[in-house]
């Protein structure tokens, strides 16, 4: 990717949030790592972080205050983590402006895939979008709406296109000319039920070149890149 992420997890447990850093580095973002609310606050304060990993219960401050103080000035996207397993905390955090949640113990997959649906919906793919609020993209000779779920060439010809094919389109107009692995593949089209080690995604992309390469076997849209994933190549750009 052109730019990777930055998460700062804020966390008193040492064995959940060293393990955790790592784990996210290995898949591609930069971390930053905060033992308590006053350390979170230096990190914010002298790094532009893009995500924060909240843990609510910690000592002294606790992970709600400093939820609520980040939001009355910031709109940075804040993920809570908790081991209580009740929803008091769940309902108390969502009202102050938390965007996801999620509870101890996780699987570091799934947090993954949290932060990179919250990086979605608030970073800055979501400019694409029109001001009217249509979600259709050209590239090509395409054009691509996400809300009709639709698929049609320059000349007016639709494109029948199952939901796999299209939710993968998707991930790639949304992300043109950044190299995406499969594991984020996997995670943008929703097919987490997936392994990023099998032949889902690249099964996936065949199907999909069929339908909008001009040459399947010589792509010029979606390139394989090497030991990376995928780049789809085309200029994207919002249609009226």
């Amino acid at each position: 990717m052109s730019k990777r992420s930055s998460i700062l997890i804020v966390d008193d447990e040492a064995d959940i949030r060293e393990p955790l850093a790592e784990y996210l580095t290995r898949n591609e973002l930069l971390v930053v790592m905060a033992n308590s609310a006053a350390e979170a606050r230096t990190q914010i304060a002298q790094l532009e972080v893009d995500l924060i990993i909240l843990d609510i219960m910690m000592p002294g401050e606790d992970g709600l205050s400093l939820c609520r103080d980040l939001r009355a000035r910031s709109d940075v996207p804040i993920i809570l983590l908790t081991a209580r397993t009740d929803d008091i905390d769940r309902i108390i955090g969502l009202e102050m402006g938390a965007d996801d949640y999620i509870g101890k113990p996780f699987a570091p997959r799934e947090l993954l895939a949290r932060i990179r649906a919250v990086l979605r919906r608030t970073g800055p793919r979501a400019s694409l979008a029109s001001k009217s609020g249509r979600r259709v993209y050209a590239f090509d000779q395409w054009l691509v709406n996400a809300d009709e779920r639709s698929v049609m060439s320059r000349d007016g010809v639709n494109v029948p296109m199952g939901e796999a094919e299209f939710r993968l389109l998707l991930a790639f107009v949304t992300s043109p000319r950044q190299v995406l692995s499969r594991s984020q593949l996997l995670d943008m089209a929703d097919a987490r039920e997936a392994d990023p080690f099998d032949r889902s995604i690249d099964n996936r992309v065949v199907r999909l070149r069929r339908k909008i390469e001009e040459d399947p076997a010589n792509p010029a849209l979606i390139k394989t890149v090497r030991s990376g994933g995928y780049v789809f190549t085309a200029d994207v750009r919002q249609a009226p």
